[in-house]
């Protein structure tokens, strides 16, 4: 029991703080910028092992595992910062012995490195410390490696460790410097709002708002998942948390089990791509797209296809909902609310999301922007008991937040072993050419390559992290076939985030599933149906990137290119809708469903090779086809 008292302090202590460092350290920084990351990393992997235990010999694997992180971090935030010099090794800082590390500072590296393998299993599963791993003995056998295995000279146990331990290209380079920056404090922020108790206002509002609406429980569901799906960034965490209102909702309405969950599982996945917040991508984006892009150009980039994607999900439940005969719905709430104070949660969400746009236009900072947003949030809060945090509310708000975000923690700094080996090894270079090898410099051979490395990737990574690998990896390829940069990052994004719905490890679908009480497999495969226009988006705005609101050129698209770009789509996307649900007008047989899809394909193909072009021959016969059958569905039910 002393074990057990003493690890839930531990725990408490480090939850709460965590977000009272960072948001002193990002916003009035006192301390280098390793000895900030290795006392964020310290935290929050200490933490990873801080999380109840099962028996009395897992409390104290937990506890000796959390005071070597102590130990381990803590010395390479000593061996930084100039306060300490006095305790430097050979009078030297960490940064200034780099290629002269001491053994003290081998042995710390590879202990730290197994305290960040064993963090990374416990969060997030085997997938990344064995990709991980891999990377490691590529960097030690590379002599020894084939030629199609991109062999090197091969580097001994002492410098792996130190590259990717000890300096700020591995463990302490960019994926734990964005998770700190930037994403810890939108977990935060977004905490904060759900605190307040939005989830539920926002699904009462998108309920009202489709009371009478064809499939009206699945439009509450996709409205719903959108907005607070931008907050989190986790198709698997918005699942579970909207789905808990809207799959009770749209079973009870009529929808079967296998639809609810799919329906949720595929507008949750999709949050993450919803402006402004958005997820942990879009802050690593501001790293990694080259020439360098603003926060603001990100989100104007991705606001025209975050809105077709959630154009194409409300018009295929909503001709769903026509050929079912669903209508309205009532909301199931396992729980009952307080009475009163839901406009004043409305007012919470919105004025926050509006503070932090705001800001931003301003030009502040992103995170002095979030900082912001934060602060206004919690002061509109205050305004009402209902939303209002106290202190004991606001503590555990923030360590939530806190314990949520170490799996993340953890994951970007096993991420940072792998960019620690790409970078020594110089593979990252070389790994592009050999993919335009393989595509034959065709660049859909390319995309449907790049494609499936991420969604294989994504199905055991979460999906921030596979971005970051994939822009690492794979990036420099796409920017070798002429795509506009941003374009190229936000594909690799998007299939990351698609990878939460594609069978047969689709983690939102399987979560949807444990809640609707359905198959796993049926559930899977039917978020992977509904989210199909969000498999399509990537290839559409890579070879129409005024759907980013941008030319060939990368620059500012025109108002007239743009539209047009919109307008083509959206074309598609309703017989696409349409021919999926098998209902328009009226309800459409197996030929005609057929003829609407090949409309739809002829209408969304590119019309050339390059990107950028306007309209073809094709995409005009797909339309008159679309046409024909609307006509035709128009003079059914006219009898």
């Amino acid at each position: 029991m002393a074990a057990e008292g003493v690890r839930s302090v531990l725990a408490r202590g480090c939850a709460l703080l965590l977000p009272v460092f960072v948001l002193l350290e990002v916003n009035y920084p006192t301390l280098q910028p390793q000895t900030q990351l290795a006392v964020f990393a310290g935290l929050g992997v200490a933490l990873c092992f801080l999380r109840p235990p099962d028996g009395a010999a897992g409390r104290a694997a937990g506890l000796l595992l959390a005071a070597l992180t102590f130990a381990v971090f803590g010395y390479v935030a000593v061996q930084t910062e100039p306060v300490f010099s006095a305790l430097w090794l050979a009078g030297r800082g960490l940064g200034d012995r780099a290629g002269l590390e001491q053994p003290l500072d081998v042995a710390v590296a590879v202990l730290g490195l197994a305290l960040v393998f064993e963090a990374a299993r416990r969060s997030v599963g085997w997938a990344l410390p064995i990709l991980a791993a891999v990377f490691l003995l590529y960097g030690s056998f590379g002599a020894a490696l084939p030629g199609w295995l991109l062999p090197h000279r091969g580097y001994p146990l002492d410098r792996l460790a130190a590259q990717t331990f000890l300096h700020s290209q591995g463990v302490f380079g960019i994926a734990l410097g964005v998770m700190f920056t930037y994403v810890f404090l939108f977990v935060l922020f977004g905490a904060v709002l759900e605190a307040t108790g939005t989830t539920r206002s926002i699904v009462e509002l998108a309920r009202r708002l489709f009371r009478a609406s064809a499939g009206g429980p699945a439009k509450v569901a996709v409205l719903a998942s959108g907005l607070m799906g931008s907050l989190s960034g986790s198709a698997v965490a918005n699942t579970a948390t909207t789905g808990t209102f809207t799959i009770p909702m749209m079973r009870g309405a009529g929808f079967r089990s296998e639809t609810a969950a799919a329906i949720e599982a595929a507008a949750s996945s999709g949050g993450a791509l919803v402006p402004p917040v958005m997820g942990a991508g879009a802050y690593m984006m501001l790293e990694l797209v080259d020439p360098p892009v603003t926060y603001l150009e990100i989100v104007r980039a991705a606001l025209l296809p975050a809105v077709l994607y959630y154009l194409s999900l409300l018009l295929l439940v909503h001709f769903r909902g026509r050929r079912a005969g669903v209508v309205g719905g009532t909301l199931e709430d396992p729980g009952t609310p307080r009475p009163g104070g839901a406009a004043m949660e409305l007012a919470v969400f919105a004025l926050g999301l509006g503070a932090l746009l705001a800001l931003l236009l301003l030009g502040f900072s992103v995170f002095r922007a979030v900082t912001g947003a934060l602060a206004t949030a919690m002061v509109l809060a205050a305004c009402h008991p209902r939303t209002r945090l106290g202190p004991r509310r606001l503590a555990d708000v923030c360590a939530r937040a806190a314990v949520g975000t170490t799996p993340l923690v953890a994951a970007a700094a096993c991420v940072g072993i792998v960019i620690g080996v790409v970078t020594l090894t110089g593979v990252g270079t070389r790994l592009p050419a050999l993919i335009l090898g393989l595509a034959e410099g065709n660049l859909a051979g390319a995309l449907v390559l790049i494609m499936v490395s991420s969604i294989v990737l994504g199905m055991g990574l979460p999906s921030a992290v596979c971005y970051l690998l994939m822009a690492t990896l794979i990036g420099p390829a796409l920017a070798g076939l002429g795509i506009v940069p941003l374009a190229a990052h936000l594909f690799i994004f998007y299939f990351g985030m698609m990878s939460m719905v594609t069978p047969p490890v689709a983690l939102a679908a399987y979560t949807a599933s444990s809640i609707a009480e359905s198959g796993l497999m049926a559930s899977s495969f039917a978020a992977f149906r509904f989210a199909l226009i969000g498999f399509a988006l990537p290839f559409l705005f890579v070879y129409r990137p005024q759907l980013l609101m941008l030319d060939t050129a990368g620059a500012p698209a025109a108002a007239g290119s743009i539209l047009l770009a919109v307008a083509v789509v959206v074309a598609g996307v309703v017989p696409l809708a349409a021919a999926m649900a098998g209902h328009w007008l009226a309800p459409l047989g197996a030929a005609w469903r057929g003829a609407l899809g090949l409309a739809a394909a002829a209408i969304l193909l590119p019309p050339q090779a390059a990107p950028g072009g306007t309209l073809a021959w094709w995409n005009l016969a797909g339309a008159l086809l679309a046409a024909a059958v609307l006509a035709r569905q128009w003079r059914r039910r006219a009898t």
